[in-house]
């Protein structure tokens, strides 16, 4: 009668790809934030100013998310031994938390304009809404095309998107300002694609929040899994499973199997761990099998083993 321990370990590693996509994403935001800067400041539009500081902070979110992923591809050490992939998780929190207050900047801004309203140098605005929306567009191509399930480049993907309805709201008010002199379409737009800002960071908030809580991961449910186990040959239970992820992509499971007495707890091992890879796609499990008379008080010997 033993009891064995088995722990299967592949560590995701960090795209190189997405981690390209959010670099270049933020050398083009960066560099035309600097042009808006200029083209702000020699056409005197506060608008295109306010849209310059949008654009920096969405540069400093970008930022934070390329460091998140050059972060994330350090080995592990004696202080976390897990590495750092859990700080694209933070990053992305972090982006979601300062979407919020961009959303919500934008609407308390929108509200004061309509209460005391300014005029708006709809020429110049416009030629700088069109350059931005095609950087926008190039920039939210670049993010698109990349691993949409990783939080990290989603959060930035977000921060682009964000700027072009920008892109599109100024544009839209510049055009209703030029024909019929409405000034309220540029705030009143402004809000409207505030909202859609806001509605994007909470989803990112929820998913990190869910991740850094330990939360169950997306699309994987505990009670199929213990079902699953259950049903194998030789198993009568199992008890202390605890299914949690590093990151979206990064399921951790860890669980004690009680099998009979008279069973192989190798091939109990090898089969769970199988059945784990290949229906729920959890690549480091720690599993321990426990024998029927462990659990009544009778004698038992240990062994480990690696699969």
């Amino acid at each position: 009668m033993t009891m064995g321990t088995a722990m299967i370990m592949v560590t995701s590693p960090v795209s190189a790809d997405s981690e390209k996509r959010v670099r270049w994403a933020m050398i083009l935001t960066g560099s035309f934030m600097l042009a808006e800067v200029i083209g702000g400041w020699l056409s005197g539009s506060l608008a295109l100013l306010a849209d310059a500081g949008h654009m920096l902070s969405d540069s400093a979110s970008l930022a934070l998310a390329w460091f998140a992923f050059r972060l994330g591809a350090k080995a592990p050490d004696k202080r976390r031994t897990y590495g750092y992939q859990r700080f694209q998780v933070l990053a992305a929190f972090v982006n979601g938390l300062t979407l919020m207050v961009i959303g919500v900047g934008i609407v308390i801004a929108a509200i004061q304009r309509l209460s005391s309203p300014v005029d708006v140098m709809a020429g110049p605005m416009l030629v700088i809404a069109v350059l931005g929306l095609v950087v926008n567009l190039v920039v939210f191509a670049i993010l698109h095309r990349g691993d949409q399930g990783n939080l990290n480049l989603h959060g930035a993907l977000l921060h682009v998107l964000g700027d072009l309805l920008g892109s599109v709201a100024a544009i839209a008010a510049s055009l209703i300002i030029m024909t019929t002199g409405w000034d309220a379409a540029d705030p009143i737009l402004s809000m409207l694609a505030a909202v859609l800002i806001l509605r994007g960071a909470w989803k990112i908030l929820k998913r990190s929040g869910h991740t850094l809580l330990e939360g169950t991961p997306e699309g994987i449910e505990s009670h199929e899994i213990r079902r699953e186990l259950e049903a194998l040959e030789g198993v009568e239970s199992l008890h202390d499973l605890h299914l949690w992820g590093l990151t979206p992509q990064d399921p951790l499971l860890s669980l004690h199997l009680v099998v009979h007495d008279d069973v192989d707890h190798e091939h109990v091992l090898r089969r769970a761990s199988a059945l784990l890879r290949e229906r729920f796609g959890i690549t480091h499990a720690t599993l321990q099998v426990e024998s029927e008379s462990c659990l009544t008080g009778g004698g038992c010997e240990t062994e480990a083993s690696r699969l």
